[in-house]
């Protein structure tokens, strides 16, 4: 849309140094992402000299060679040279001197010589390990510095490991594959055929005999009928007595009354007590107490009473044994009295005549 708009304006009457906006408008039509970037403070230099914009920078050979070519940015990436942007990075400035800029160095074996930005500065005076040989440990390093056995000796070694894994690998096979293979059924066979004939001999041919496959998922083809088993010894015969009349009173013995539930009366008869009664069998029943329960309560009995005698012996004994505890301590504190006052009259008295006084005056 700009650029369609800016071709179809007529050209300006007053020409004059090109603004920060022309060069943004420009760039924008060429599809750069982002406005161009125009001298220090957005301003076109004295000679009106500009960097051209991202695809044409190339194409125009423009090489920055003064901070005013950075425009207060950075280096061109796609300009191919050494770029010091704001002087960084350059040999002799005073920028570089200021930041602790570091020249690039190689070492013995070609390669760029990274260490001096950790072992410069504050780390001058530290033990760094930059290499990859630091974490290479020292037996690997001493290996790795023995001298390597010749072509002819690997190739001797190399051939006698080969021959004992060989033989190795045959003993295993020879378990595993028997000598004695036994023959598959169904294998083909050739059998060799000659025909006769009355005339001229008849050429021979060879016939391939080899059974169909099988298979196994197939179903049947016939039908297998199974015979039923013959019938074994006649069955015992179920002897009957022969028939009678019956009387009346037999009559009566097997004729057996209606069956009266106590839960059910799908019609709704009513029933009398006595025929309920009756059905229910209650009156056959005659009620018998086993003997068991009266030796059960005789034994109860008994067990009670020569339970309680032993409790009042025990407790007979008991107290017993608590009188005659209580009379010896007594005695004991009797003697212990006497002793002391003994003591205190300064007398001495024989311990066995004082005993005989106390059992004299105890009797």
């Amino acid at each position: 849309m700009k650029s369609s708009l800016l071709s179809s304006l007529p050209a300006p009457k007053h020409g004059g140094e090109p603004r920060a906006e022309d060069n943004d408008i420009e760039d924008h039509a060429q599809g750069v992402s982002g406005t161009a970037r125009t001298v220090e403070g957005n301003k076109p230099s004295s000679k009106g000299h500009r960097v051209p914009p991202y695809p044409h920078r190339r194409a125009e050979k423009f090489v920055p060679r003064r901070q005013a070519d950075f425009c207060d940015g950075g280096a061109y990436p796609e300009i191919h040279m050494a770029q010091y942007p704001l002087n960084m990075g350059k040999p002799g400035s005073r920028a570089a001197d200021s930041e602790g800029t570091l020249a690039l160095t190689v070492n013995a074996e070609g390669d760029f010589n990274y260490d001096a930005v950790l072992t410069g500065g504050r780390n001058a005076a530290k033990w760094q390990e930059t290499g990859h040989k630091a974490i290479v440990p020292k037996l690997e390093r001493l290996n790795d510095a023995f001298e390597r056995p010749a072509e002819e000796e690997e190739e001797a070694v190399a051939k006698e490991t080969i021959l004992a894994l060989q033989g190795k690998v045959d003993k295993k096979q020879a378990v595993m594959n028997p000598k004695h293979v036994p023959q598959v059924p169904g294998d083909a066979q050739y059998i060799r055929y000659t025909g006769s004939s009355a005339g001229a001999p008849a050429a021979g041919r060879i016939i391939k005999m080899q059974d169909m496959p099988v298979d196994p998922l197939e179903p049947p083809k016939f039908k297998h009928i199974k015979v039923p088993r013959g019938s074994g010894s006649p069955p015992a015969p179920v002897m009957h007595s022969p028939p009678r009349k019956l009387s009346a009173e037999e009559q009566r013995d097997w004729k057996i009354p209606p069956c009266v539930s106590n839960w059910k009366n799908n019609a709704g008869y009513t029933i009398p007590l006595d025929k309920r009664l009756a059905a229910d069998g209650r009156g056959l029943q005659e009620v018998q107490i086993n003997d068991g329960f009266a030796k059960f309560s005789e034994a109860l009995y008994i067990a009670e009473n020569k339970a309680r005698n032993a409790v009042e012996t025990r407790a007979k004994m008991q107290r017993e044994l608590l009188s005659r505890e209580k009379e010896r301590k007594e005695a004991e504190l009797r003697e212990l009295a006497m002793n002391a006052r003994m003591e205190r009259s300064g007398r001495t008295v024989d311990r066995r005549s004082t005993r005989d006084d106390m059992g004299e005056r105890g009797e």
